[in-house]
């Protein structure tokens, strides 16, 4: 069963792209008519080099807005490699890859075939993003043989508490699979979707506190704003404003959180991160903390360290509740999807190269 439809997030980028396309040919031709050819070189150049002064004012603004946080300050060194990675990726993601080559990996919630036994790995994007954004992780799970499924967040700018049926859905989707809970994979927003999720599950489906905890194994949240961000004091959406520090919807969100919810959770955070600043917004208490000193937002994503992270959580084996929550969210479906996938191979990650860097 196909849950998601391909090309959602990937379609708006792409219609973003033609009316820029657009509005720089028209320019280009009337300024051309009248001569002015330094103006048509300008209307060319002012969408190419945006993105690249956005990411650069970005990080400035991280490294100014830095005071009362504890992290250590990056470097002008760190930060000027910082950036022009993100500027790279910036360029590559939102350039190419998200309009136009997103549908290149379709989701694979059972795996590879006769490489079973393995939990599944919910991906989750961030703000603006969409499911395209996860393609190195795609290939690399794909090369693996480990199940994955990537949800696309729309609508792009509604409430983060919008986005809780879509992650219901791909958790399902990868327990009926697998008969495990999966880890879960959030960028960013994704991080505030999932902890919007589990309190959603509760209220919505009926389910107590701990068999909502039981059906994911863990969460790995890379540049999520826990806390909030300076950022998004410059963002009108809804989603952006739930963003802001100490917004009202962040703090109901913490006040119905449990510890054994909050202790499922590794947040990676960075101090050369350029839209979640300052660094500590990206942590939460109760959670473990993974700095990745230097990296920048997207950056992050594909970084070594993190895979080999995906990977050490992987290979946990499922404790008890794990099974239950998994069973009792998808009925006789998840143990009979268990029992195939155990006579495929033992649980755990078999044959994965734990030094594989995404950033190649």
């Amino acid at each position: 069963m196909k849950v998601f439809s391909a090309g959602g997030v990937a379609r708006r980028h792409r219609w973003v792209q033609v009316l820029v396309a657009g509005l720089v040919l028209a320019w280009g031709l009337l300024q051309a008519s009248r001569g002015a050819w330094g103006w048509v070189l300008g209307g060319v150049l002012l969408p190419v080099l945006l993105p690249a002064l956005a990411v650069a004012l970005e990080c400035l603004m991280s490294a100014l807005f830095h005071a009362g946080d504890t992290s250590p300050r990056a470097g002008w060194r760190a930060w000027l490699r910082a950036c022009g990675a993100e500027i790279g990726w910036c360029y590559r993601l939102f350039g190419w890859v998200q309009p136009w080559a997103e549908a290149r990996f379709p989701d694979r919630p059972q795996g590879r075939p006769g490489r079973g036994g393995s939990r599944g790995v919910l991906l989750v994007h961030g703000y603006t993003c969409g499911r395209g954004m996860w393609q190195p992780w795609q290939a690399e799970l794909d090369r693996a043989g480990i199940p994955y499924v990537c949800v696309d967040l729309l609508p792009m700018f509604g409430s983060i508490e919008h986005y809780a049926p879509l992650i219901e859905q791909g958790l399902r989707e990868l327990h009926r699979a697998t008969g495990r809970a999966p880890v879960v994979v959030a960028h960013s927003m994704g991080g505030l979707a999932v902890r919007a999720w589990w309190r959603w599950a509760q209220r919505v489906q009926g389910q107590g506190a701990q068999a909502v905890t039981a059906r994911v194994a863990a969460v790995l949240t890379l540049g999520t704003p826990h806390r909030g961000t300076v950022l998004a004091r410059a963002g009108l959406t809804t989603n952006a404003r739930q963003m802001r520090q100490r917004s009202a919807w962040l703090q109901a969100l913490a006040a119905a959180e449990t510890p054994a919810w909050r202790a499922r959770f590794t947040c990676v955070y960075s101090h050369c991160d350029n839209v979640v600043f300052p660094p500590l917004q990206a942590t939460l208490d109760g959670a473990a903390a993974l700095p990745l000193p230097g990296r920048a937002h997207l950056e992050m994503v594909f970084d070594p360290l993190v895979w080999q992270q995906v990977l050490a959580l992987l290979r946990q084996a499922p404790a008890a509740s794990e099974v239950e929550g998994a069973q009792q969210a998808i009925g006789g479906e998840g143990r009979q999807a268990r029992q195939r996938a155990e006579q495929g191979q033992q649980p755990g990650v078999v044959g994965v190269d734990s030094g594989i860097g995404l950033l190649g």
